[in-house]
Formats: structure tokens, sequence, C-alpha cells
């Protein structure tokens, strides 16, 4: 279709350069990196591959192309005129979704909104709010950008984890902050506050060479472009490595590790995690090879009263400092103070991320002393 960035990944702001390095390393060729995502140049195959693959986007797009419009009766012309059916199938209704910005004459989205719609409907095309189909339109300096979200459910949700915990964290953010923290695949990881698993089932999937999106389906599957052969071709259910690490995950709670053991089952890397019930302050280093500790403790909002988490914090710094000499770290936390209490020689922050109403940040190590 083209030969430039026709597709644009999105994730979290501030993990845009973790999604870049990923997609480099992935083989994909990059266009800009920007505010909210990364552009890849490439066709039907990069876009299907890129949502099979890649651990820290939360959706992908196609773009299937852009126009000027300044007013609504030029947009509502316009989208009468679109070449819809390039990209879209008249048999699945499809929604719509608007985004204007104060940088453009057309700043009321429902009046958009309906404007698209109407011009979709002229084209032979179902305009429904439950839709399998979702097209994203930014409209920015008079310039609308269509996109068509090709991935249909977020991509955190891999289709191989129905069992979470309390405030679980997604499993994009949990990849990228595992690669943030130098994560390769060939070390053990080891998070002694496991819930259900999403940090050491996401370092088990990236040690036995999984595909993030192997076992669910996407919206591209209801678009013109679809090819099922060809999809069949790229994913890849099976391990495309031997690993030759293992991961440990430990909790006090018995029902969340039962919980865990079963999403690793259902992932097919129970094999490659060892689960414990244990006391995260009793923590021991499970091996000879040093890794990786990846931890995301209770903090303030999650528990409601961020006094009773400073002896906690301060305990599990204790553990680390003291038993893990050659070991990273890793700590997800909203609270600066909470981290700061571990004692530990945490490198510069990083970014905060939007993460279930809060602002998380990584506080991460080299290895320790």
């Amino acid at each position: 279709m083209s030969d430039g960035p026709s597709i644009y990944a999105i994730t979290l702001p501030g993990l845009e350069a973790v999604l870049a390095d990923e997609a480099r390393a992935a083989g994909f060729t990059l266009g800009a990196v920007t505010p909210g995502g990364v552009e890849i140049a490439g066709d039907w195959p990069d876009l299907w591959r890129a949502n099979l693959e890649l651990r820290c986007a939360t959706r992908v797009l196609w773009r299937m192309g852009s126009f000027m419009a300044f007013h609504l009766a030029q947009l509502d012309k316009r989208s009468h005129k679109f070449d819809w059916g390039a990209v879209l199938d008249p048999a699945v209704p499809v929604r719509v979704e608007v985004a204007t910005s104060r940088k453009s004459k057309i700043y009321h989205a429902g009046a958009a909104t309906s404007r698209v719609a109407g011009g979709l409907e002229a084209c032979g095309f179902t305009v429904a709010a439950d839709a399998p189909v979702t097209l994203k339109i930014r409209i920015d300096d008079n310039r609308v950008t269509v996109s068509v979200d090709t991935s249909g459910d977020p991509l955190h949700k891999r289709g191989t984890k129905p069992a979470v915990g309390k405030a679980p964290l997604r499993e994009t953010i949990a990849a990228a902050f595992l690669r943030q923290c130098g994560y390769d695949g060939t070390q053990p990881v080891l998070d002694p506050m496991c819930g259900s698993g999403t940090f050491v089932l996401e370092a088990a999937e990236m040690s036995a060479g999984l595909q993030a999106g192997r076992a669910r389906s996407f919206a591209f599957e209801q678009l013109r472009g679809f090819d099922a052969d060809a999809v069949a071709a790229l994913r890849v259910t099976a391990r495309r490595a031997t690993p030759a690490v293992t991961h440990y995950g430990s909790d006090r709670d018995q029902g969340v590790i039962q919980m865990a053991q079963q999403n690793a089952e259902r992932a097919g890397v129970s094999d490659l995690i060892t689960f414990d019930t244990a006391d995260a302050m009793k923590i021991e280093p499970p091996g000879a090879a040093a890794g990786l500790v990846m931890v995301n403790p209770p903090y303030g909002a999650r528990i409601g009263n961020k006094k009773a988490l400073y002896p906690v914090y301060a305990k599990l710094g204790e553990a680390l400092r003291t038993r893990f000499s050659g070991w990273r770290v890793g700590i997800v936390t909203s609270e600066p103070s909470l981290a700061k209490t571990c004692d530990l020689p945490f490198l510069p922050d990083g970014p905060p991320i939007a993460h279930g109403g809060l602002r998380v940040r990584l506080y991460r190590t080299d290895p320790l002393a």
C-alpha cells in the first residue's frame, strides 16, 4: 500500500523510546518517534507482525490517509468521497472516534464524529457503537488523519492470563520495564511479590522467544487486507528457543500463587517458572547465576495507609542490599519517598507512567555491590 510509515504503534507516554528499541530489535523499519507512539514503515505483513510481536505496544493503527478540512461542511464532503473501501469491509460495522485539537478550526468532536459517520453510511458502511472495528480520526492543525485500529482489544490482553490479582500491572508496562532494566531473556528474573505473575510470565515468554499475541485474535482479521494463510504463517505458537534460565515468583498469599501457576500453565511456560509461597522480606537468591529482581510492591493509593508501607520498603531494601550482590533491581511505585526508603543505589528516575489512575515510576539499579 505504501512505502512510508503507514503503521503507527501506540504506547503509553514515557515508553516511546522503549517501544522504538523493541521495534528496531524486531527488524522493523522506523519512521518518527512521536509523543505516544512510533511510526513504522511497511505493509500488511509488517502490521500483522507488529500486533503479534511487539510487547510494549498498546495498539497498532493503520493510517488510511489524510486530508485538510477547515470546517464541518468540508469534513462532511470529504468523508463522502474518502476511499473507505480500500481497507474496510462493508459487511463489517465500524465505530468512529474523533479527537480534535485547539489548533484546528474543527474543534467539536461530537459534530465531527457525526459528519464522518454520515460519510461512511453514504458509502454503504454501517456505523455502530459496539462494532468490532474502530476508526480513529485525529484532527490536528486542520489536517484530518484517518486510521483504523487493527488490534481490537488492547495488546496487554495477551489471551493467556485470565486470572489477575489486585492492582495488576499491565503486561505491556511490565515488558517495557523489563527492557528498561536491561533484561534480554538470558538471566533469571525474581519477583518476590508476584501476584498473578505478570513480570515472571513476561520474562519467561521473552526468554522462550514466544510471541506476545500468539493466543489472541485481532481487529485486522475484519479488514479487507486480511490474509488468513499469511497471518497463520507469521503466528508462531511454539517456542523458538530452549531457555537455559528459570524464573522465580513468590508471594505470601497462597491463593494468588495458585492463580499465577494457572496463568503460567495457560501460557505454556510453567516449566520455566518456580512459584513459592513466601515472605518477600525473607527472600534469598534462588540460584548461582545473578539476574534481575523485579517487584511491584504496594504503594499509597493501593493500600490506603502509606505510613504502614515504610517499614516494608525498608526491609525489602535491606534484604536486597545484603543478599543480592550482583543482581540488578527494578521497583515500581508511585511514591518517591517509599522508593527512597529502600536505600538502594537507584539510577536517575525514569518518566512517570500512567497506570490505574496513578503515575508510577520504575526505580532501577545497576548490579548491586
